[in-house]
């Protein structure tokens, strides 16, 4: 009996839906373990970056010296300074231009910004829709399993003139699986999701409020040209 209501016996002797709901689950929760330490990885170098540079930027350093030195060894998991990088090129750009209006480089500036912002948040936020779908269709998947299974156990029961605890057991037990299934890739998925989804309206924060204050710096710098 107990040999009957080990794990992988009732996983090898359930039915085949049964089974390939198990197999989805399975997957759906090995990718989304793998999503989980790819996106801790890139969340991380993303705040280290993000904090090295912005030591760097209110140092005092000189932001023409500092647009040189970032443009020649560009740190990719900056976006903070993928921002600085794409504005300030931008605004150098069209300062450069006879004629322009100083709120039009402003405005053209900002829009640079926006956009390298846009992307930036894209890229740190890749997958993460996918560990929110994980989280909210794993119980249903294994739940959809289970009742499949309980319908098989009493279809069988029916054949049977007297049923007993033995009988019934093993056919719920496998049933159940299926939902324990769905339960453990759920979990994971839906915390990651939360904090990761934290963190990243955290450092989209951040990035707005570096991208106001330097464009701040850069409204006072070409104003003061101008006049």
């Amino acid at each position: 009996m107990e040999d009957k209501l080990s794990i992988w016996a009732l996983i090898s002797n359930a039915s085949f839906l049964v089974q390939i709901v198990m197999l989805i689950l399975l997957a759906a929760s090995i990718v989304s373990w793998m999503v989980i330490f790819q996106r801790a990885r890139i969340f991380g170098m993303a705040r280290k970056a993000t904090t090295k540079f912005e030591e760097r930027f209110w140092s005092g350093m000189d932001l023409n010296q500092l647009y040189r030195e970032s443009s020649a060894a560009p740190n990719p998991n900056s976006g903070m300074e993928q921002i600085f990088r794409s504005g300030f090129k931008e605004f150098s750009r069209l300062r450069q231009q006879a004629g322009v209006d100083p709120d039009a480089v402003m405005e053209g500036t900002q829009r640079s910004m926006r956009v390298a912002l846009s992307r930036e948040m894209d890229r740190l936020e890749a997958h993460l829709p996918f560990l929110a779908t994980v989280g909210s269709t794993s119980p249903y998947i294994g739940l959809f399993g289970t009742v499949w299974g309980i319908m098989n156990s009493f279809r069988g029961l029916a054949q049977i003139q007297q049923a007993t605890i033995s009988t019934v057991a093993p056919g719920i037990s496998e049933a159940l699986i299926a939902t324990a299934m769905g339960l453990f890739a759920a979990i994971p998925a839906v915390i990651a999701y939360n904090r990761y989804s934290a963190r990243s309206e955290s450092l989209a924060n951040s990035f707005q409020t570096f991208a106001e204050e330097f464009s701040s710096i850069l409204h006072r710098r070409v104003h003061a040209k101008s006049s």
